[in-house]
């Protein structure tokens, strides 16, 4: 949804006149179960009256919400982003009525009596006046899109929480597969644990005949790891459920992405363009465009989309006085899918494009500053992408893959410079015209 952003204020006479922007508006407080809403309506003579009305939450009262506000002819709601609440009153608001989601920093009353009727009314003075910066809220479909990845990325934490478990199980029976093998949730190791779970005796022929590809280089170590350990009845139960559990968290991850496929299908051309980006995969193209979509007319640059995600310092001066300029807490998704993809991009001999800026960045700050710094480029390169369907080709590819090497040519001048700065009388000398 696009805001007014015209301005409100004035300057006249040494005062600051604030303009009524949206002569009709409505701000709402939301909670769980009820909603208090109030309408201001502003005359010729920049004179507001109030209408106050509390709805709850049902679907038949949020239909009584919208048919209320279209009666009294206001097409114009903002809102705080309250948790998930708001989220069904702009489903049933949204294809009639222009919604504003703010984030609750910019709607936060002056301290004092506290009530939702006052929130209410404040959030309606503050729209009004247009006083209330929007939030990014996305296109139904790609809302749609975004809470399959990010239910993916919570399915995927699980499954991180349950191999822990099942290492630590592995550690209390002294069973050190985890020091050995590369992967200790690899074919391999799985089916050696397997074994040891479903058996009473390991047998050492039957446990070399599990060993894979590279694994059977380390046969003697991985039988070494297997002496002496017992796997008690606590800790067999608790593995075998820990297995079990992450085998249908694997399941439900791919139905996931494979959903995501199909949702992203009206997308391809972009994400392919979007997988040109070194250290970018099909998924990460996926879930980029879950959190970004793919309509860049919501960022007015890539600045403030950057903005938006986490990946620029703040500005926080006082008094000539810097304070911290870190990153910030935004971007909870997509910050670490960039870092992630950051990290691989580093790593490509085939495109070394990130690799060399890495370096470059490395020698004059630190390694996580430079990480940080190769995220934002991808995230720059997708904006632009994205913008204009264009493929990845930033200028400077040439010049990273095949620096001029400068040759600087020695002059007579620069000559006898050197030569007095090392000592030497260069008044005898006679130059040849």
């Amino acid at each position: 949804m696009t805001v007014n952003v015209t301005s409100s204020f004035t300057f006249e006479g040494g005062f600051i006149f604030v303009k009524v922007i949206r002569p009709v508006c409505c701000g709402m407080d939301v909670h769980k179960d009820i909603i208090v809403a109030t309408i201001a309506t502003t005359n010729k003579d920049g004179i507001a009256e109030y209408q106050q009305r509390q709805f709850n939450s049902q679907n038949h009262s949020l239909n009584e919400l919208k048919t209320w506000l279209k009666n009294n002819n206001c097409f114009d709601v903002a809102m705080e982003s309250t948790g998930k609440y708001w989220i069904p009153v702009f489903n049933v608001l949204e294809d009639e009525i222009n919604v504003c989601v703010a984030h609750p920093k910019y709607t936060k009353a002056i301290k004092g009596k506290k009530t939702d009727k006052k929130d209410s009314k404040w959030i309606t003075d503050l729209f009004r006046h247009d006083l209330i910066k929007s939030s990014f809220i996305p296109p139904k479909e790609i809302r749609q899109l975004r809470e399959l990845s990010r239910y993916r990325i919570k399915l995927i934490g699980m499954r991180s929480s349950e191999r822990l478990r099942y290492q630590n199980a592995m550690t209390i029976s002294n069973i050190g597969l985890a020091s050995i093998l590369t992967d200790p949730f690899g074919k391999s190791a799985k089916a050696i644990m397997h074994e040891a779970l479903n058996s009473q005796t390991l047998d050492e022929e039957k446990i070399k005949s599990l060993l894979k590809k590279s694994a059977k280089k380390k046969t003697e170590a991985v039988l070494k790891s297997l002496e002496g350990s017992h796997i008690e009845t606590d800790q067999k139960l608790k593995m075998t459920i820990a297995s079990k559990h992450m085998d249908e968290l694997d399941k439900h991850i791919e139905d996931i992405e494979l959903e995501m496929a199909k949702q992203c299908v009206p997308y391809a051309s972009l994400i392919e363009c979007l997988i040109m980006i070194s250290g970018i995969s099909y998924l990460a193209a996926m879930t980029i465009i879950a959190e970004i979509g793919v309509d860049m007319s919501q960022f007015e640059t890539d600045k403030q989309l950057c903005c938006w995600a986490g990946l620029a310092p703040a500005n926080n001066e006082s008094a000539s006085k810097k304070k911290s300029v870190k990153i910030s807490k935004a971007g909870s998704y997509i910050k670490p899918l960039l870092v992630q993809c950051a990290l691989s991009a580093i790593k490509s001999n085939d495109e070394p494009y990130y690799k060399i800026k890495y370096n470059n960045i490395k020698k004059r700050r630190s390694h996580k500053k430079a990480i940080i710094a190769i995220a934002r480029m991808i995230l720059v390169a997708s904006y632009h992408i994205l913008q204009t369907g264009e493929v990845f080709n930033p200028s400077d590819l040439e010049e990273i893959h095949k620096p001029k090497t400068s040759k600087n040519k020695m002059t007579t001048e620069s000559a006898l410079a050197f030569l007095q700065s090392q000592g030497y009388d260069v008044s005898s000398i006679n130059i040849a015209v």
